[in-house]
């Protein structure tokens, strides 16, 4: 909305008084960093308060016994903070970025779709006179079909929009329908079905990634603020020029797909990456509060989208190399019991709480994940040259 008023007034007052710097992106990018951590910071105290108030508080139990009495200590710890995250980006991208920018529009719209499931699936967890319910929360099958719907829905409109013919882009957005492999300069064709397809089931994979690695002080919240600075990157260099007179783009420089467009998305981004740094500021170890479903199922399918609009789908097997080793941790200990009739691969899956059963300490496991997560995003940026 800042970025839509200075425009407006450009000729009567901005231009008169030399401020050009909102029309850079990279300096939209600070700004909307520095104002969503601050919100998260004023946000947080008044909201954790809130919560506790309402006595909506985490009470993790496992099937293991060892590792309830090692989380004994959270009973009661305020839960969904997520919302604190939520506000402070939504606020943050709606001041700077262009909203006439579909993309930003659909990343507006993933936040409030995804959070409204997390958020249903917290309150239903945590309030006990809900009838006909349990304290499980949504079933699996209701959550999944509430983010297939809503991932089916983005997926359809940004096909649309990279096959969209305008007087610019008079074949659409070619690069934007092809599957690209990291390493690789050339892109392969997709058909929209296999499109749609591919989009639906990855938002949904990440949104369940980030759920699965929320379950420790800072954990998920540590790695998924690493994941966005590296998709202000990748969004930025898509569609940014070099210089303000050059017609060259990062991505051709670099070999990268093109996407005119997505280089507005890298706001968003950089407003999760401050958001993420102000609840953190709650969230480290003893948590003040913790993320909930409501933070964990946007931010996943957040990152799930970025990767898409930038056709980085396999690079974000690396970016979010911490969160694929949490989902497959899941899946693989699944497996292994039902094919060998009870028999576990791991102590306790996801895999940080196998590492916290053999002996690390909460704090250990948090920051060693961190430093496999940014170990992840630096090899991730390294393969952009690479080509």
């Amino acid at each position: 909305m800042l970025y839509h008023l200075l425009y407006h007034f450009r000729e009567s007052f901005t231009h008169r008084l030399g401020l050009y710097a909102y029309q850079d992106v990279l300096f939209r990018c600070i700004v909307a960093a520095i104002t969503s951590f601050l919100i998260a910071i004023l946000l947080g105290p008044k909201i954790i308060r809130w919560l506790m108030t309402k006595k909506i508080g985490d009470r993790p139990e496992f099937h293991h016994e060892a590792l309830n009495e090692l989380t004994k200590d959270k009973a009661n710890t305020p839960t969904m903070g997520g919302l604190i995250i939520l506000l402070a980006v939504l606020v943050s991208t709606l001041l700077w970025s262009k909203l006439t920018n579909p993309f930003v529009q659909k990343s507006i719209f993933l936040l409030i779709w995804f959070g409204t499931i997390g958020a249903a699936d917290d309150w239903l967890k945590l309030t006990a006179n809900i009838k006909h319910r349990t304290r499980d929360g949504l079933k699996a099958w209701e959550k999944l079909i509430f983010q297939f719907g809503g991932a089916a829905l983005i997926a359809l409109f940004l096909h649309a929009d990279f096959t969209k013919v305008t007087p610019e882009m008079p074949e659409g957005i070619l690069d934007g329908t092809r599957l690209w492999l990291p390493f690789y300069k050339y892109g392969l064709p997709l058909g929209s079905f296999l499109f749609v397809s591919i989009a639906i089931i990855y938002m949904t994979a990440t949104s369940n990634a980030v759920n699965l690695t929320d379950g420790m002080d800072g954990l998920a919240a540590g790695c998924i603020g690493i994941v966005s600075a590296v998709l202000v990157v990748l969004c930025y260099v898509a569609s940014e020029y070099m210089g303000r007179t050059s017609h060259i783009t990062w991505s051709s420089y670099l070999l990268l797909p093109s996407i005119p467009g997505a280089g507005e998305l890298s706001i968003f981004y950089a407003s999760i990456l401050g958001a993420i740094l102000g609840f953190l500021w709650y969230n480290c170890h003893p948590a003040q509060v913790f993320m909930g479903d409501v933070g964990s199922l946007p931010l996943g399918a957040a990152m799930g989208y970025g990767a898409l609009v930038t056709r980085n789908e396999l690079l974000l097997f690396v970016i979010g190399g911490v969160f694929m080793m949490e989902l497959f941790s899941v899946m693989l200990q699944v497996g292994y019991f039902k094919y060998t009739g009870g028999k576990r691969l791991f102590r306790c899956a996801p895999i940080h709480h196998h590492f916290h059963l053999k002996g690390w300490s909460e704090p250990q496991v948090i920051v060693r994940f961190w430093l496999l997560s940014a170990l992840f995003a630096a090899m991730a940026l390294a393969t952009l040259k690479l080509r």
